[in-house]
């Protein structure tokens, strides 16, 4: 059985955003049920935008973040693949092994942008469970 929440110092502390979480996820499931593996990002995108219009999850995809530096503004640099409903960033990779460098990019956007809970999706592996980060600021 899967808890909802993490110890800290025999502290209990529910998991944020949770439920949001956990639609996401089953999202990210189907799509990976119906396509499998070893297709590239962009299908899954499509897909995931689509079973999330499906399941009515409000979302923004291709989000452009910029990025303030000495005074100048970087626009266009970056773009987040998916933000739900403004308080989760998906971003999906379908790589061999997720290396610290992803889960680094999913770290800055989430302080880039004051959003807490991140989710970083592999497609790129046999069952879907096994390519699933959750990463909170």
């Amino acid at each position: 059985m899967q808890r909802n929440v993490i110890s800290a110092q025999n502290k209990e502390i529910p998991l944020l955003e949770k439920e949001l979480t956990n639609k996401i996820i089953g999202a990210a499931i189907e799509v990976h049920k119906a396509l499998g593996r070893g297709l590239l990002e962009s299908a899954y995108q499509l897909c995931m935008a689509h079973e999330s219009t499906l399941q009515k999850m409000p979302f923004e995809q291709q989000v452009p973040l910029k990025v303030q530096y000495k005074g100048i503004e970087l626009d266009g640099v970056y773009r987040l693949d998916f933000i739900f409903d403004k308080r989760v960033i998906l971003e999906i990779k379908t790589v061999e092994v997720v290396l610290p460098v992803h889960e680094a990019q999913l770290l800055t956007y989430l302080k880039l942008t004051g959003i807490r809970i991140g989710l970083l999706i592999n497609f790129n592996v046999p069952v879907l469970r096994n390519g699933i980060y959750r990463r909170v600021l």
